[in-house]
Order: structure tokens, then C-alpha cells, then sequence
């Protein structure tokens, strides 16, 4: 009999926000295909960041109900909650999240903290008054999250390699001055390689093609959201910006607008990005292509919308316990070997 432990898939997912097609296609799809994928081979760990939620303005009315329902997302996207290889869990539920962090706080510089591209860029944009100290921290809970569970493999996007250099870092400084507490995951080139390049997919704004898709577009007029009317979106779509080549081309530099329109179709048609871009090359009917794609989407979000509203929240709420319980026994028995390691814990 086969005992060897299997090695940990770990990702994050959003804990609240009105979700949007681009994160549909960018982050839960591919995030679900991975669970799928993997669980036979891997032990994949899906925890909902809820204390990451914390390092922005958020309406604290609504986070436990937002909570749920981006658990419903992913299940209506296809995620398989009876599968044992796939723990789902909210990460302020396993207290050792924090109490890992704390300590690993007290081994982390400031100055390593402050060089944070993503703190840096929000800190320009909102200034110093505006930041919590929640943000410039973040790379510690999320250090926290990965070294809790021994996880090997953590898809990152551009915006969190360095966290997860520091995540590394942490780590080796820990097993270098108190011996082998934790599993080092693997460095930024080799998640590359393991996930593919699926996991740098960004969808663009409708109107301004040049920036990701993003809920905070001030209009609404480039975002779709999983929950508005589909026949809006469709319109949506049918404005969206494109250019004045006159051809169609599969071209981020100079066709930005047509080449997110293609790439949503492919998409969201689960067809290979190079057959649906020969299908459309060199076409001269924008109109003709923008209503090809708007019914895509409108066919995708009626269709999503039904499988939605037919998610079992009770059956949510057992995974969610279930997980929960398991990931804490495994969570607390490396947060007890660090305490013993740093003289918390004879």
C-alpha cells in the first residue's frame, strides 16, 4: 500500500465583490479546470481570503453573504464539492492563520515590506493616510496561508510573485535558524511551468482595452458582471471598443479592442484561441463578429444565471465544515511545531 503523502495545489478565492466575466474566465474557471485536474494526484486546498478582504474599504454588512455566494460561483463554474481530494475553507475559521502570521511578522523587515511593488502602486494611488497596515502586511498572512499546509504549488499571478519570493524567503530564514518547520513551494518559474500559461489570462475592459477588467471602471459600460441581465450585457458587447484597421487580427498592440473580443470567444466557446482566430482573420464585418461574440455572452450568462440560482447552499455549508475541521488538525499541528521550535511550546 501506497502511503506517500500527496504534495498541496493551494489557491485563494476572492471573498467578496460583485464578481465579473473577466474574473469568470481569468480566475474561477481555470481555478475550477485545476481542482478537477488535479485532485487525484493532489491534495487541492481552496480557501476563501476573507481577512485578506479587510486590507480595503469593504461594506462589513455584506461580507458573510458575499462569502457564500462566490462559493456558489465557483460550484455553479463546476466545481465538484463531493470530491475528496478538493478542501474548500474560510480562512478566518483555522485561527493558526493569524497566530502564524503574528510570528512571522516578528521575523519579516520593514524595509522588505515597503518594497512591495502592489503595496508600493496602491500606496502612490491612495497615499499613506489611506493604507492599513493589513496591506503592508499582506505578503505575511499570505506566507501564512501556503506554509500552513506544506503547499508545493500556488498559482500567482504577475502581481503576487514577489509575494510568493517572500513567502520562500521567510521560509528558508525560519528552517535556516530553527530547523525544517516548513515546506518551501516551489519558485515563481517552476509554478510557470506546473500550471501552464493559463494562469496570467487577463480580460480587458470593454472600453478601454488597454486595462484589465475591473469593477471599479467608474462607467460600468466595459465591465460585465455574472449577475446583470444578459440581453444588457449583449449590448455591452455590441459597444465595445474596437479600432479602425478594418480587418480582424489577433493583435494585443495594435487591435487591443478585437483581440479581448476574440479571446473571450474562444473562451467562452472552450475552443483553441488559434482556430477561432483563423476563423475570424482578415474579416472585414465588425458588426457581423461583435454580434457573434454578444450572443456568446448572453448565451453564457443566461445559462450560468440557472445553474446559479441552483446551487444547494446547505451543501456549501457542509463542505465548507467538513474542510474546515480537516485543515485545522493539519493547521494546528504546524503552527504547535513552530511554537515549540520559537520556545512558545516546551
Amino acid at each position: 500500500m501506497n502511503t506517500k503523502m500527496k504534495d498541496v495545489i493551494l489557491t485563494g478565492l476572492r471573498a467578496n465583490n460583485d464578481l465579473h466575466i473577466g474574473n469568470y474566465l481569468g480566475a474561477i474557471l481555470p481555478m475550477v479546470d485545476l481542482a478537477k485536474s488535479h485532485a487525484d494526484d493532489y491534495e487541492v486546498n481552496m480557501f476563501v481570503a476573507d481577512l485578506h478582504s479587510f486590507i480595503t474599504s469593504i461594506d462589513h454588512t455584506k461580507l458573510y453573504e458575499q462569502i457564500i455566494n462566490n462559493i456558489r460561483l465557483y460550484v455553479a463554474a463546476g466545481l465538484p464539492l463531493d470530491t475528496p481530494g478538493i478542501n474548500v475553507y474560510r480562512q478566518s475559521y483555522i485561527s493558526a492563520h493569524s497566530e502564524l502570521t503574528w510570528i512571522l511578522n516578528c521575523f519579516s523587515g520593514m524595509g522588505q515590506m515597503g518594497r512591495m511593488t502592489q503595496y508600493k502602486d496602491k500606496a502612490s494611488k491612495l497615499g499613506n493616510e489611506q493604507i492599513n497596515l493589513g496591506l503592508f502586511g499582506y505578503p505575511v498572512l499570505m506566507a501564512a496561508d501556503i506554509l500552513l499546509y506544506g503547499a508545493k504549488y500556488v498559482p500567482v499571478g504577475e502581481d503576487q510573485t514577489q509575494h510568493l519570493e517572500f513567502t520562500r524567503d521567510i521560509a528558508e530564514r525560519m528552517n535556516n535558524k530553527f530547523g525544517e518547520l516548513f515546506t518551501i513551494p516551489e519558485p515563481v518559474h517552476k509554478q510557470h511551468e506546473f500550471f501552464g500559461n493559463e494562469q496570467g489570462l487577463r480580460i480587458k475592459d470593454l472600453q478601454d482595452p488597454t486595462r484589465k477588467m475591473s469593477k471599479s471602471d467608474d462607467s460600468g459600460k466595459g465591465v460585465i458582471f455574472l449577475s446583470e441581465s444578459p440581453s444588457a450585457a449583449a449590448k455591452k458587447v455590441m459597444s465595445a471598443t474596437t479600432d479602425s484597421v478594418g480587418e480582424i487580427h489577433f493583435d494585443w498592440q495594435s487591435q487591443p479592442g478585437i483581440t479581448n473580443l476574440l479571446q473571450i470567444l474562444a473562451l467562452l466557446t472552450d475552443r483553441d484561441q488559434a482556430h477561432v482566430n483563423a476563423e475570424w482573420e482578415g474579416k472585414t464585418k465588425y458588426g457581423e463578429f461583435k454580434q457573434t461574440v454578444a450572443h456568446e455572452v448572453e448565451h453564457f450568462l443566461a445559462d450560468f444565471q440557472v445553474k446559479l440560482a441552483n446551487v444547494d447552499d446547505a451543501t456549501i455549508i457542509q463542505k465548507l465544515e467538513t474542510s474546515e475541521s480537516a485543515m485545522r488538525e493539519i493547521a494546528n499541528h504546524r503552527l504547535l511545531g513552530v511554537q515549540q521550535a520559537i520556545g512558545l511550546r516546551a
